[in-house]
């Protein structure tokens, strides 16, 4: 047996460039856990995968020629079933060891064991390793069976007849053991040591491969290809940098690394160059220029030190042409008609004011169960008034009135119908164009912040107000409609909403509360049933308690703070700080737990005022606990209500030791009604000074 390298590779028509990366990490991860399932190699073992636009390959080390030999003991049946009173085998068991290529000679080396509650017979053998041929050839037909393919074709192979389904025809597969080609087969070809390199750059129309560790260096010798996805990543980046040094006054590539992966999936001898266009187009948004550069060509435009566009772009040949002035020319030509077209759109949207489209938005359905665009903006506007209000001042809610009736008309112009993902964007520019001000243009465009996790929010308030309507009514409109999100299905993104109301309500420390913010968009919509308030303010909550564990809180810190419902979401910072503080502190893990059980006794008890009658008190330890609530629980509030969490809960913690010795002394629930239900209220009146801040009963163990 011996031990060497194996290289495998696949070598196919032009791959799907946005799935490339997945499916070779696919291919050659899978191919490993393969080898490994049947002993041809171990966690020892590196893997180096490969994947370019007409490959996916996998190197790994020390993978074995056979795989080690491994002692089998298998169970045949209970003993009573294979031997008779007298020992001998029984029919049966000779038939189960003839199955297994024995006979009854091997009866008296069978062993017995235990199986449950029966004596079981078990046949002791060695089973030969796997060879690497055998090996090989099923980890293939698992990788190529695993490959996460977006769409697969059907293809004739070479005899006419056959067919294959694949993500693209492969045209060749290479197998080499170290130097040794491994016989394995796969999609109608039978494994080489020959591969093809560049299309129009190769040395020669194909490379032999000499072992599994020349391959990379083979390839991009002889057959100009860089064959690693990170390698060719790496290279692309390196010679973006080195252009836009060249072309100076601090330019750099747009950073998009979608972009850079896509492009990393077209090429496989990447060479930059760079390109322009007549500066005569940096009069349309630089949004616009970007998108189409970046989304029709894969170009990367240059943006200069204070982050504005320039009329230089930088293109990624998968050529090295000795004159590259035609790949130049070729690709400006390319970008000229798509920067007519969008300074056309912009120049044309600009005629008709933002005002003036409104009244189309009536005629764009938005949901069928939920109306047109118009009948939309009508409920964001009432949202965003009503927010407006709360905020501040009759001023802002006008400004909200306006920017929100204006926010979705930029949905009727060419540029948005042209590039979706402009809207809002637009909005601003053509807000301004009209004279609107900079402060409802920037609401306009920033009203569908933030887009995703991590983006920006809204940057003034009048932003953050239609924001918040506009994300409010999305909520309150699909859920009241039934259209909640199931599993991983959330098609209106209603999560990431949340989110966003979240984040708003939260990092902005918005005065606002959220179940009434829920009960004010839920009234605009008829169709909402009993109890989705309730459903609604409770997939927020959930939301916000799934980022604050991110975050770093443990999941008693949410639940003690969330527990309570806290309205005003910009404290919940200073809750969970406070928390955390408390739960540090000797006193915490008694007082936790004490405040665990008041609670029990209070959903048991009948009645339980927080009201005490102190000519009542009889026992030493509850008039203790009581003149300690009344002295520290004033102190407690007066520090909560000034904000204070953290002193607050730290204030309580002195009430450790009375209410240890009242669970110690007092019988709760006395016979006497009176004392009883005094004794209840003691302990209302207790749990409510406690739980203020949070639900200390949480932080019980």
């Amino acid at each position: 047996m011996s031990v060497q390298n194996l290289l495998v590779e696949l070598f196919v028509e032009e791959l799907p460039p946005k799935a490339l990366k997945k499916l070779g990490e696919s291919f050659a991860g899978v191919l490993l856990e393969q080898l490994k399932a049947q002993g041809l190699a171990s966690n020892e073992s590196k893997l180096t995968a490969f994947a370019s636009p007409r490959r996916l390959a996998a190197h790994v080390t020390a993978v074995a020629s056979q795989a080690a030999d491994k002692s089998v003991s298998q169970k045949l049946m209970p003993v009573s079933v294979g031997l008779d009173a007298s020992g001998n085998a029984t029919p049966a068991l000779l038939k189960k060891l003839q199955a297994l290529g024995a006979d009854a000679s091997a009866v008296p080396k069978l062993k017995r064991a235990m199986d449950g509650k029966a004596e079981a017979l078990f046949h002791d053998s060695t089973a030969k390793g796997v060879t690497l041929a055998e090996g090989l050839q099923k980890a293939l037909h698992e990788s190529l069976a695993r490959l996460p393919i977006p769409k697969v074709m059907t293809y004739q192979l070479a005899d006419g007849w056959s067919d294959v389904k694949f993500v693209r025809p492969a045209h060749s597969l290479l197998a080499l053991h170290g130097k040794d080609v491994v016989p394995v087969q796969a999609l109608g070809l039978q494994a080489g040591r020959t591969t093809q390199g560049h299309r129009f750059e190769a040395a020669a129309p194909s490379v032999d491969i000499a072992d599994a560790d020349s391959y990379a260096r083979m390839l991009q010798e002889q057959g100009a290809v860089i064959a690693g996805f990170a390698e060719r990543r790496a290279e692309i980046v390196r010679q973006l940098q080195d252009a836009a040094t060249k072309v100076g006054g601090g330019a750099r590539p747009i950073e998009d690394d979608a972009l850079l992966d896509e492009v990393t999936a077209l090429v496989e001898r990447p060479n930059v160059l760079t390109c322009q266009f007549e500066p005569e187009f940096l009069q349309v948004p630089q949004e616009c220029l970007i998108l189409t550069m970046k989304a029709n060509q894969k170009y990367f435009p240059l943006l200069d030190a204070g982050g504005k566009l320039t009329n230089k772009f930088l293109v990624v040949s998968n050529i090295r042409p000795q004159d590259a002035s035609a790949v130049i020319g070729g690709n400006e030509r390319v970008v000229r008609p798509r920067l007519a077209d969008a300074k056309f759109f912009f120049d044309q949207d600009r005629k008709k004011t933002l005002e003036s489209r409104v009244a189309g938005l009536a005629k764009v359905v938005y949901h069928n169960k939920l109306g047109t665009q118009g009948e939309r903006i009508e409920r964001v506007r009432a949202i965003a008034k009503v927010i407006g209000a709360q905020m501040g001042s009759d001023h802002l809610a006008h400004e909200a009135d306006i920017a929100a009736r204006l926010a979705k008309a930029d949905l009727l112009t060419d540029m948005v119908g042209e590039f979706p993902e402009l809207q809002g964007i637009m909005g601003g520019y053509y807000a301004r164009h009209d004279q609107l001000g900079d402060d409802v243009a920037i609401a306009i465009e920033d009203h569908y912040r933030p887009r995703f996790a991590g983006d920006e929010l809204p940057r003034n308030r009048l932003g953050l107000v239609v924001a918040l309507a506009d994300k409010l009514e999305t909520l309150a409109g699909l859920f009241a409609i039934g259209q909640l999100p199931t599993g991983d299905k959330d098609p209106f993104a209603l999560r990431r909403h949340a989110l966003g109301v979240v984040r708003m309500l939260m990092e902005k420390d918005l005065p606002l509360a959220l179940g009434e913010l829920v009960v004010e968009a839920l009234g605009l919509f008829p169709q909402a049933q009993p109890g989705t308030a309730e459903q609604l303010t409770d997939f927020i909550y959930e939301r916000l308690a799934g980022q604050l564990r991110e975050q770093g809180y443990s999941p008693q810190e949410v639940e003690a703070v969330l527990a309570l419902r806290p309205q005003r979401l910009g404290d919940v910072a200073k809750r969970l700080a406070a928390v955390r503080a408390f739960a540090a502190l000797p006193e915490a893990p008694a007082l936790a737990a004490a405040n665990k059980r008041i609670g029990n006794i209070l959903k048991k008890a009948e009645r339980a005022d927080a009201h005490v009658s102190e000519p009542l008190l009889k026992e030493d330890a509850e008039k203790a606990l009581y003149a300690a609530t009344q002295k520290i629980a004033p102190q407690a509030r007066s520090q909560f209500e000034s904000g204070d969490y953290t002193g607050s809960l730290q204030t309580l913690a002195a009430l450790r030791g009375p209410v240890d010795a009242f669970f110690d002394d007092v019988m709760v629930n006395a016979e006497e009604t009176d004392l009883r239900l005094n004794r209840l209220g003691l302990l209302a009146t207790l749990h409510q000074a406690m739980n203020r801040v949070a639900d200390l009963s949480r932080l019980a163990q």
